[in-house]
């Protein structure tokens, strides 16, 4: 009998490994570089600084408890890292409870080159697709999520689709840049996105606000109003772009929260906003 419960844990355990697997976007090389020319390197142990290496780590639930829903998380840093662990590892190990699959990418930062993180992220997309059975996911239930400037890059991929192939089927958004107008975007992410000086078409192009149309996916969004590193205008202005446009949508604008907060506790109107969004994927039925 021992014996047998060790046979299940070592097993699950294997199986919960194996999920966490690097997957390189590009095997051959990218065809472009975005001329980083600084070597990746962690600022500290959650946040990872000049990314070049396109690549996501898998998250994917055991057979046996996956519901065939997927979604691809981007963390968030100003275009110029990314949050690794609070806005990817443990949002991952979030959805898994929730009998979700998940993915963290690590997409190249931009170096003023605005075309290589939404290709990033439409070639994770793809991938996960391509594998959709391999790893009992349902197809049309593949979904996307972002913190921060990573919010702008999932709004991005959720308004600049070509075909129904680039269209995720869902969309999370956590406290997100939105807008590249300078009177509320962040202005470092605006920078590292399109470079110092901007053309106006190219402002409007990654204003994600003005991207919205009838076919933009279901949205849920969650920003704390005082947040002073991303205006939450930025969410707002979203949100009411979708409305205007009859795309399902749910905002939760909580009193206190700041930025950054992931799913920690920081003992404010911000700390569980989880339930909210599972409630949510409840009523989007993506969970059961």
């Amino acid at each position: 009998m021992i014996r047998k419960v060790l046979i299940i844990l070592c097993c699950s355990f294997i199986a919960y490994t194996q999920a966490q697997d690097k997957i390189i976007l590009y095997p051959k090389g990218a065809e472009e570089s975005n001329e980083l020319e600084i070597n990746e390197s962690w600022r500290d142990a959650n946040f990872l600084l000049n990314v070049s290496e396109a690549r996501m780590y898998s998250y994917l639930t055991p057979k046996q408890r996956a519901n065939g829903t997927a979604v691809l998380i981007c963390p968030g840093g100003g275009y110029g890292g990314l949050s690794t662990d609070k806005e990817g590892k443990k949002i991952a190990e979030w959805f898994n409870e929730q009998g979700i699959s998940a993915f963290v990418l690590y997409y190249r930062m931009p170096n003023g080159k605005h075309e290589i993180p939404l290709k990033d992220a439409q070639t994770a997309l793809s991938i996960i697709d391509q594998n959709a059975r391999k790893w009992n996911i349902d197809r049309k239930k593949i979904g996307i999520m972002g913190f921060s400037a990573g919010g702008h890059l999932a709004a991005t991929v959720g308004t600049h689709f070509k075909n129904s192939k680039e269209r995720p089927d869902f969309m999370i958004l956590a406290y997100p840049v939105i807008s590249m107008e300078k009177e509320i975007t962040h202005r470092g992410s605006r920078e590292n996105l399109l470079g110092k000086n901007p053309s106006d078409k190219l402002i409007e192009l990654y204003s994600n606000e003005l991207q919205v149309a009838k076919d933009t996916p279901p949205t849920f969004i969650v920003h704390a109003k005082d947040d002073t590193v991303v205006p939450d205008d930025n969410s707002k202005l979203f949100y009411r772009s979708l409305l205007k446009n009859n795309v399902r949508s749910e905002i939760l604008l909580t009193q206190k929260g700041g930025h950054g907060f992931g799913m920690e506790k920081r003992g404010n109107d911000s700390d569980g906003w989880e339930d909210k969004l599972e409630a949510w994927l409840k009523r989007e039925n993506l969970i059961k």
